[in-house]
This record gives C-alpha cells, structure tokens and sequence, in this order.
C-alpha cells in the first residue's frame, strides 16, 4: 500500500455505521424540545416544549420516515438508519442557525424579522445538504434525489404556511379550507410576521442552492470522468456504504474499473500414505484486497474453507493492482485451485530446507519431489508488496536450475506501515527486484541439485482469541513443521497483514532457540479483512509481542507433536479473473485524496459565494 492508497483508506476513520433510526428520531425530538423551550415564550414549559417538538420535530419525523420510501420509489436505497441521521443532522442545522439568529437580533435589534430570514436561509441549506448528501450515498441524478431531498424543507414550510395564517392572504376555499389551513389562532404570535413573501424567498433561495449543488459536483467529478470515465458519486456511494452498513455497493464501482487479467494459481498438497489430506497450500498470485470482505479481501479465510486438509494461503507476489473487483471473482480462483488438486501427482521424496540471499533479499525453501515451495522476504529491512511481474520472473528463474513447478509466496512480513517516502515496494527494475531475482535462481538450483529424503509432516492452527481489529484474521496461526534428513522446518503463517519491525525475526529466533526446530519462517496472509478502518493494522501493532511469540510457540510444539510421514505434490493452473488493472489503484487513490483536499476548499468558496447572494436577495427584498 502507498502513502496515497494510504491516506485514502484512513478516511475510513471519519465514516461509521449509522444508528437505529428510531434512536435518531427520539434524540431529534428531545433537541426539539430543549429548542422550543428556548425560543417559545407561553405560560407553561411543557408548552414550549410541545410547540418546539411540534414545529421542530415534526418536519424531522417526516423526513425520517417518508425519505427511504419516496428515495427507493425514485430508484434510490437509502436505508431507514442513514435517512434518520440525516434528518438529525438537518435539524440540529436548523437550531443552531436559529439560536445564533436570535442571539443576533437581540444585540443589534434587528428584529424578529431577521429571524424569519435566518429560518429560509436555514430551509434552503438543510434542502442542498439533504440533496448532495443523497446524490452521494443514494442517487446519480439530481431530478430523482430532489424530491426525497426536498421532504424536511417541505413539511417545515408546510406548518409555516398553515399555523402563520399566511392563507388569510389570498382569496382561497371555503370554512373548511381555512379551518384546516389557517390557524394562525392556535400558532405562537411570532409566527404572524410570516407572510406570502417569506415563501417566495425561500422558493427561489432553494433554486439557487440547487443549482450550486448540481455545479459542485460537476467541477469535482470532471476528473473522474476524463481520466477513469467514472463517478465519484459512484465512489462515495460505494465506500460509504461498505464502511457504513457493510454493503457490496462498492464492488459495483470497481467493475466498472476492472482489467482482465491472467492469473497462475498453484496447489501443494500433502496427504497421508492412506491417500487422506493433511494440508494444503494454495497460492493464487492475486492480492488478497483492497479491503474488508470487499473484493479479494477475505480471500485467504474462502480459500481456506475449501481444503479438507489445513489450508496455507500465504500471500503471492502481487500489489494492488490484482485485486479482484468483486467478491464473486473469488469462485474463479477456487474453481483454478480445484483444477490443479485434481492434477497433483504426489511423490513421498523431499529435500532438506535451504536458504538463499542477494542484496537485501533473502529466500528459505525446500523441494517436493521435482517442485519446490519458496518464501521471500526482506527482512529486517522494510518491505511491502512484491509486484506481479518480479514475481513471475523470480519463478520463472528459479525454475531455470531444474525444478519443474514453483510455489513463490510473499512472507510480507516486516515492515513500517505508511512511515517514510519508501513504503517498500519491490518493483520491476528496482535494486530489490533483482535481489529477489538472484536469490530465487541460487535457490532453485540449489533445489534442484538436493539429495532427495522421505518426508514428514506435522500441522496445527488457533483461531486465538484475537480479532481483526487486533490485526488478526479468522484463519488466526498455522503452523507447518517438514521433517527431512533429522531437519526440522517451520512454517508459521499469522492471517495478518504485514507484521511490526522486528517481530519477525524474534519469532524466527525464539523457535529455532527454544524448540526442536532448525530452521523457520514467518509469513502473513496479507488478509485485509483487518485493514476496514484502520489503513495499517499489522500484525504486532495492536497486540503484544510477547504475547504473539507465545502463541506460536504453543501452535508449534502441537505441530511438532503431529509430525507423521506424507506424501507432497505440486500442480498450476490459469485463472481468468477481472483485476483492478494497471496503475488503476493509484489513480484511483490520487483522485479521491486530490478531492477530499480540495473539495473542502471548493466547498467554502460555493458557500461563501451562495451566503453573499443569499444576503443580497434578502436585503433586496
């Protein structure tokens, strides 16, 4: 992950899951009342609390209620919970505009009428909030969100036009009409200064806050649509959504982004001598992103669910650029895997485990019969995601020595989250990638040339008591100790992504000096089901390390414990899977991060220039 993609995902910090609509309701109504306590001036408290729950609430309930039902009747989802919390917020809107108008007449004398104006002004702004809010979160078109969004401002203006008498104005209907459309008689004295001019303001103060919506979201989706031919309003409604109530809108963005790509997915299997598995490691070089159950992002937990032996997902050699565009891209890469267990021919011959380094890289791995498994990593350097590209060109040079099929994982397993310009990324052309490419062609031939031995093997897992906000996956700690030629080798694979500085190597250590171990290896999953509101959450960062090292230490001794003799094999197949694409994460990133910048800035002048027509309106009429 960049800095960019970085600061993109921490916005999810600012969006949270919005409460029960019947919660934001009871709360608008006890504002209401505190609000009409303040303003109304009767004989009795209860009274002005009733008048402020009446004038105040009322329109808020109305929106609450009436909003997700007219909304989806315009073609539009937005929920109960999401409308109710806007209305809230549109009220509280209203108060504050009001209380500050007030404070303001009593110390200059303007007047009760300045009030009445601060009030348009007030249902004007909650209608263009109502509106750009529902355009982001509900609706592309700005002819079906204006109805939904108009609810508050009408029902508000609606008690205004009835209980302020202004129907005494015109020339309208009989008894009857006015019984039920002028009580003026039954209203506070203060609402009798309303007058058919009031409505008129606020008709055409509306139309203009419309249209200065409608030209605030044209200058900032221009972007958008030239270079990713896209909507930000797409955008928001996804990422709000995912974050906020756990929808799959998102996907639907991303789909419309995607790339078709070609992707290798590799199996190794081990099975007992009885033809039963024991484990299974699957690694489809797709990037397990770009967040919670989004995409690819719980790939490593489905894939697990579809072992009968224990699954290994390690994390491949792949950025964000291949992550899936939707959850249902996951069946593609099962349906690979399914096909390349089938072909498996196993073999009960393995190698010792050995290790190769070059420059900053450094590479453990071991041969199953004519394949071999590998793991990379850069430690204790700092290293992020390894690019698709150097990893299949570190495959392919590690199969030049000999070896017939190579299962190249990432370890992902040190680094310093979004500290520092160089994040770690290991690109095509970089020093590291070379490094890499090297280290994996002197171990492949070291591989290829090994005396081969019968092999062993022992497996264990905890889901531990840890959870994603602890920076822990549900596949939690997996252990996979080899025995070859007396060799002990383990395997440790934390569903994580990426682990602290440091971390890393004091597992290796403390197992290797405490355990009958004689070598080991630290991997994560890269899993990003933990990254949904946090942009770095590795493992390490929100737990101890005492407390990790101890964890694994007990899953390894149970791995020790269940060391029997197995057969290994080996086997690949292609995927045909929808990506995100070529620099399309970045873009992405970069456009998004540019917009939250300098849409606040956007934003302030649009106000400022509507608040200065708005007051010239007011003073000209």
């Amino acid at each position: 992950m960049s800095n960019t993609q970085g600061d993109l995902a921490s916005l999810s910090r600012f969006i949270f899951r919005a409460p029960s609509w019947y919660s934001s309701i009871a709360f608008a109504l006890l504002i209401a009342a505190f609000a009409g306590v303040a303003a109304f001036d009767s004989r009795f408290v209860l009274e002005d609390a009733w008048q402020g729950v009446f004038y105040i609430g009322v329109p808020t309930v109305a929106a609450s209620l009436l909003t997700p039902p007219v909304d989806r009747l315009f073609g539009g989802h937005l929920t109960p919970n999401r409308a109710s919390l806007l209305a809230l917020t549109c009220e509280l809107v209203v108060v504050v505009v009001l209380t500050a108008a007030g404070a303001v007449a009593v110390l200059t004398g303007l007047g009760q009428q300045f009030v009445f104006d601060a009030l348009v002004a007030a249902l004007a702004s909650i209608f263009a909030l109502r509106l750009l809010v529902i355009m982001a979160v509900s609706h592309e078109s700005i002819a079906a969100a204006i109805v939904p969004a108009s609810i508050q401002t009408v029902a508000a203006a609606a008690l205004l036009f009835i209980y302020s008498g202004t129907l005494r104005f015109f020339e309208l209907g009989g008894p009857l009409t006015r019984v039920f459309l002028n009580r003026a008689d039954q209203a506070p004295q203060e609402l009798t200064v309303v007058g058919p001019e009031t409505f008129v303001l606020l008709a055409i103060t509306c139309v203009l806050y419309v249209g200065s919506v409608y030209a605030f979201l044209l200058v900032i989706d221009r972007p958008w649509r030239n270079s990713l031919g896209v909507s930000v309003l797409d955008f928001l409604r996804g990422f709000v959504g995912h974050i906020a109530e756990g929808t799959d809108e998102l996907e639907e963005f991303f789909e419309q982004l995607g790339e078709e790509a070609v992707v290798p997915v590799t199996v190794m299997a081990f099975r007992e001598p009885g033809g039963v598995e024991k484990a299974r490691f699957v690694l489809p070089m797709i990037h397990p992103g770009p967040m919670g159950e989004i995409g690819g992002g719980n790939l490593p937990e489905r894939v697990a669910q579809e072992a009968d032996g224990l699954a290994f997902p390690p994390h491949a050699t792949a950025g964000h650029d291949f992550n899936l565009v939707t959850a249902r891209e996951v069946e593609t890469i099962i349906d690979a895997a399914d096909r390349a267990f089938d072909r498996i021919d196993y073999t009960a011959d393995a190698s010792r485990s050995y290790r190769a380094s070059h420059g900053e890289a450094t590479l453990i791995g071991q041969a199953f019969g004519e394949d071999a498994f590998m793991a990379a990593t850069y430690a204790p350097a700092f290293a992020d995601d390894v690019e698709y590209a150097v990893g299949l060109s570190a495959q392919a040079e590690a199969r030049s020595g000999g070896l017939r099929d190579v299962l190249l994982a990432d370890a992902h397993n040190c680094n310093n989250g979004l500290d520092g310009d160089d994040l770690g990324h290991i690109t095509p052309g970089s020093k590291r990638s070379f490094d890499m490419i090297q280290a994996a062609g002197q171990l492949g031939e070291t591989l290829a040339a090994a005396e081969r031995h019968s092999l062993s093997l022992g497996v264990a897992w905890d889901r531990t008591d840890w959870n994603p906000q602890d920076g822990i996956g549900p596949l939690g700690i997996r252990v996979a100790v080899t025995e070859v030629d007396d060799q002990r080798t383990a395997y440790v694979l934390v569903d994580g992504n990426n682990m602290e500085p440091g971390l890393r190597d004091r597992l290796v250590d403390h197992l290797v000096s405490e355990l009958d171990v004689d070598d080991a290896e630290a991997l994560t999953t890269d899993t990003h089901i933990v990254n949904t509101v946090e942009a770095v959450n590795q493992v390490g960062t929100a737990i101890e390390a005492a407390a990790l090292v101890e964890a694994v230490e007990t899953v390894t001794r149970e791995a020790l414990d269940d060391i029997a003799p197995v057969e290994a094999g080996m086997a690949t197949e292609r995927a045909e899977v929808t990506v995100f694409g070529n620099d399309r994460t970045e873009t992405l990133a970069s456009h998004a991060n540019a917009m939250i910048s300098m849409g606040g800035a956007l934003a302030a002048v649009f106000i400022l220039a509507v608040t200065a027509i708005s007051g010239l309106i007011f003073f000209l009429a």
